[in-house]
């Protein structure tokens, strides 16, 4: 990477040394399986320890908090230099989602490193970040620095599922260890995207759209499978799961993507972006070229059919049949997800929340961007920062509730051929050694700003 300024030689042994810790604490927590099955069915203990362990050496005060046996979180304070200033939050999550080892080219839990990338679950979602604040916190204490503001270190429980375990029970149970947080970084934002001509973006998060997992039920009566039966909850169900999946949702453009489309057409050189209706937006985005795929999901609200379950018997038609599917809403735009579903399912289906959270905006113009974009292009001069909505959610959501705005910062430099969005809960998940390394020297200077 020759077109980056030098990094900060921080300490009497540089940044090297953290840049090192962030590769092995990333393997370590990659090697603790921390799957979350869902239901409850997840033990981060372990990996808690772990953490909590890596601050402890670095002077710190970690405290380990337990929501139910085997579900633990850790939160720590790491003192700033101006205590008058409101404090930052940094989080992520140490539960992973499944993996099938027979699918995987390596071990999901072996945290090898090979051919320059670091293989295994998490290592994108989201342990290698998780690391990197570790490794950062570490250099920072022996470095004798200390942040611009206080600094909240958040490793939590549960996020892949519901985060009743995890930051929704830290926000209800220990409020008071966020005190004076009034920003947060997080998951899923500021990596390297290559829209084509060596363009690298950098899409900064300052938005989400909310989570909306639905139940859909239909009733009918129960008979024998040869007699025809108009009042049949299966075919109820189908027709209502039919509608739901051909429904084209309307195009709605909340502050932040209509950011992030002028600054993609902007970067793209194209013609200024034309916004007025949804077929202006289509002729834009069809301009742009491969950067689109940053707002595709985000400019409108979605409902994928995703579960069915139904009957016990091939000749009985049963009197109840029942779906679920993930919807997602954009700001401001949840009573109107609302009502399209009233109107798909029908009279004859009913449908509720099995988990709804809130979406999230927040200023895309504040201090903290400008101290990220700031940060990403010390050491990356040619890259451009952008705008960007996430089209799931994390656990900002969960801070929210505290008054916290969230932003999804959490970068890295990839290489062209390298399909970030594929890692996410995806086989043979991995990052590259030297986009871990990148991580730290971005954090470290934007902690310094911040």
């Amino acid at each position: 990477m020759a077109d980056r300024e030098p990094a900060p030689a921080f300490g009497p042994e540089g940044i090297g040394l953290a840049e090192r810790e962030a590769v092995a604490f990333a393997a370590d927590l990659i090697r603790i399986d921390t799957t979350n099955r869902g239901g409850g069915d997840c033990r981060e203990r372990p990996a808690a320890e772990y953490v909590a362990e890596r601050l402890s050496e670095a002077g710190l005060e970690p405290m380990l908090l337990e929501s139910a046996p085997g579900r633990a979180n850790v939160v720590a304070r790491v003192a700033g230099q101006d205590p008058s200033a409101d404090a930052l939050l940094a989080h992520g999550h140490l539960d992973v989602v499944p993996a099938e080892p027979a699918d995987w080219a390596r071990h999901p839990f072996s945290g090898e490193i090979a051919d320059g990338m670091l293989h295994g679950r998490g290592a994108v979602d989201m342990k290698n970040a998780d690391a990197v604040l570790l490794a950062v916190a570490r250099h920072l204490a022996r470095a004798g620095l200390r942040p611009r503001r206080d600094v909240v270190l958040a490793f939590t429980a549960d996020e892949e599922d519901t985060a009743a375990y995890g930051a929704a029970w830290l926000v209800q149970n220990h409020a008071v260890l966020f005190d004076g947080c009034t920003e947060a970084i997080g998951e899923s934002g500021a990596f390297t995207f290559h829209a084509g001509n060596e363009v690298r973006l950098y899409p900064v998060a300052s938005a989400e759209r909310g989570t909306a997992w639905l139940k859909l039920t239909a009733r009918g009566r129960a008979g024998h499978g040869s007699r025809a039966n108009p009042d049949n909850a299966v075919a109820k169900l189908a027709h209502a799961v039919a509608r739901i999946a051909d429904y084209r949702w309307p195009v709605r453009l909340i502050p932040t993507v209509r950011a992030a489309i002028s600054a993609l057409a902007d970067s793209a050189a194209v013609a200024p972006a034309e916004l007025e209706d949804e077929a202006a937006i289509a002729r834009t985005l069809s301009r742009i070229g491969p950067a689109a795929a940053l707002v595709a999901n985000t400019i409108r609200n979605s409902a994928n059919p995703t579960m069915l379950a139904a009957g016990y018997k091939v000749n009985v038609i049963p009197a109840e049949a029942t779906a679920c599917v993930d919807g997602r809403m954009l700001p401001g735009y949840e009573a109107e997800f609302a009502a399209a579903l009233d109107e798909l399912t029908g009279p004859d289906v009913s449908w509720e929340y099995l988990h709804r959270e809130v979406p999230l905006e927040a200023p895309s113009d504040a201090r903290v961007v400008a101290a990220m974009r700031d940060a990403l292009l010390a050491e990356d001069p040619g890259g451009t920062v952008v705008p960007y909505c996430m089209s799931g959610g994390t656990d900002a959501k969960q801070f929210s509730r505290l008054g916290i705005a969230g932003y999804g910062f959490t970068p890295l430099r990839l290489p062209p051929d390298f399909d970030y969005y594929e890692m996410f809960h995806g086989v043979n998940e991995r990052v590259p050694v030297a986009a871990v390394e990148f991580a730290v020297r971005v954090v470290t200077r934007f902690l310094a700003a911040a």
